[in-house]
């Protein structure tokens, strides 16, 4: 069963703590891929080549079906599985976390590094902002061009996403619907319509709502 819905990072961006003199950088960003996630660790590992570490977590998956964490030489276990748990603890998917920490000279301990490493995540989530992001079912509303203007007003009136329009013959506007609404939408298209619109559903994407 996939998820109904998940909350990722609003956008990129940068969070930055001071602990104990070391400075703990948080680069958080939203990654729709694997790949996306690594190349994003790659870049904020070129744009901080002298920093002591450049740790990273990443969750990828509605289901959060892939996830990634790495000390990069920090003691096992004490950087990235503290970050990739502050990311599954808040449910965040589809995004990656990189903290770049430049050692200030006070050793922090095992515990220390646990809360450092955790802690600027949370805080970046908090200073960033997260959305959630609602499954949809795809449907496609075949009109004539007589009834189209109307429809897309009354559709948007209505609180349903109008994702793309395209004119050819006829207009089809593309839509997104969360699945439980599937059939009380037919049966309003066709009260308004008069049983003259088209109606297919197509396959699932996630949304904003």
């Amino acid at each position: 069963m996939k998820a109904d819905q998940y909350v990722t990072v609003a956008h990129e961006g940068v969070h930055e703590s001071e602990i104990n003199r070391s400075r703990f950088i948080c680069s958080l960003a939203p990654a729709a891929t694997e790949e996306e996630a690594q190349q994003f660790i790659a870049r904020i590992r070129r744009e901080h080549p002298t920093a002591s570490h450049n740790c990273f977590a990443y969750v990828i998956g509605a289901d959060a079906s892939v996830q990634k964490a790495s000390d990069d030489g920090e003691p096992g276990g004490t950087a990235g599985v503290p970050m990739l748990q502050m990311l599954t603890r808040r449910d965040i998917r589809y995004a990656v976390a990189v903290v770049t920490r430049y050692y200030g000279g006070v050793k922090l301990g095992a515990g220390g590094l646990i809360r450092a490493y955790g802690g600027v995540v949370g805080e970046a989530l908090d200073t960033l902002g997260t959305v959630t992001r609602h499954r949809y079912r795809l449907a496609t509303v075949t009109v004539d061009h007589q009834r189209a203007g109307k429809m897309q007003n009354d559709l948007r009136s209505t609180g349903r996403a109008v994702l793309d329009v395209r004119y050819g013959e006829a207009v089809a506007i593309e839509i997104g619907l969360p699945e439980s609404d599937v059939d009380a939408f037919r049966a309003w298209l066709a009260d308004t319509t008069a049983g003259t619109a088209g109606f297919e559903l197509g396959g699932e994407a996630y949304g904003d709502g």
